[in-house]
């Protein structure tokens, strides 16, 4: 018998997803980037366009005209050679500690079962949140003058005083540095280790390499494209450290951050203050494209 149901001629009802891409294709592309961009053009490139603009006018010019003069003062100052140097060097350093700090740490949680080894591995990525004052705090409540270290030390010894006074120089300002920042290399190892073969670990055991040597030939490679990453964005975010340098109160420790705010606030010297302020997102800029390309090449 032959089937004599119509065909039917009713077009299926289109799907929430079609009907919103439809509903997309009617508008023109530039209209749906206008809101972003005039949001980032008010929000950053303005300001920083006034911070630029600023560096090239010193005051002694009433008209408002342009001058290298602001960047000739600040290059040829003492002060801003220290701060730069103090400011590479205390992120080199920083940065160097975290990449041997991170990678032990990381090794230990991944590879040694121990208990609570997990909830290690997820607070690292709730210390991420931490403000980087709080940190320094804490290491004040320990260390400080009036810290719990120096108040054990003068309560059995019967000093005046205790013995740890390192927060208030370079060192202290390091360790905190170190002390926030590891687990910005942590967590892109912790991630790498957890894509690692376990077979290979398995057969390079079984052929009788020690575990120093199958960190050396079979953890380490694996490990250095986010050994890259991690430190890179530690760098960056050193060369850029406010908070710890302030809340240390180490003496005589001036980084490029710091200067700006003696030069704006203190001073009152606007034009050396974006002089420095171009200087530090110059570097910063670089170095976060540097993170850029090694974060693209370690995910691939």
């Amino acid at each position: 018998m032959a089937d004599t149901t119509a065909p039917s001629t009713t077009a299926p009802a289109p799907t929430p997803g079609r009907r919103k891409a439809v509903g997309l294709t009617s508008t023109p592309t530039w209209a749906w980037a206008l809101p972003p961009v005039l949001v980032l053009a008010l929000g950053f490139l303005y300001p920083l366009a006034l911070v630029v603009r600023q560096s090239f006018t010193p005051e002694s010019l009433e008209d408002g005209g342009a001058s290298l003069t602001p960047y000739t003062e600040v290059f040829a100052s003492t002060v801003f050679r220290e701060a730069l140097t103090t400011t590479v060097r205390l992120a080199v350093g920083a940065t160097v500690g975290c990449l041997v700090l991170g990678f032990v740490l990381a090794l230990v949680i991944a590879f040694v079962p121990f208990p609570g080894g997990k909830a290690v591995a997820r607070f690292i990525d709730v210390f991420l949140s931490f403000p980087s004052f709080l940190i320094t705090l804490a290491l004040l409540f320990i260390y400080g003058s009036v810290g719990m270290a120096n108040g054990a030390w003068t309560g059995v010894t019967g000093a005046a005083e205790g013995p740890f006074h390192f927060l208030t120089t370079p060192w202290g300002v390091l360790l905190a540095e170190i002390t926030y920042f590891t687990p910005f290399v942590m967590r892109p190892l912790l991630a790498a280790f957890s894509q690692l073969d376990t077979a290979q670990l398995e057969v390079a055991s079984s052929l009788g390499a020690g575990p120093v040597r199958i960190v050396r030939q079979v953890i380490l490679p694996e490990a250095l494209p986010a050994l890259a990453a991690g430190g890179s964005l530690v760098l960056v975010l050193c060369l850029n450290e406010f908070g710890i340098v302030l809340f240390t109160g180490a003496k005589g420790v001036t980084t490029l951050p710091m200067l700006v705010y003696s030069k704006a606030i203190l001073e009152s010297d606007y034009p050396a203050a974006c002089v420095v302020a171009v200087v530090n997102i110059v570097l910063s800029v670089g170095l976060y494209s540097l993170y850029r390309v090694v974060s693209r090449r370690a995910g691939a």
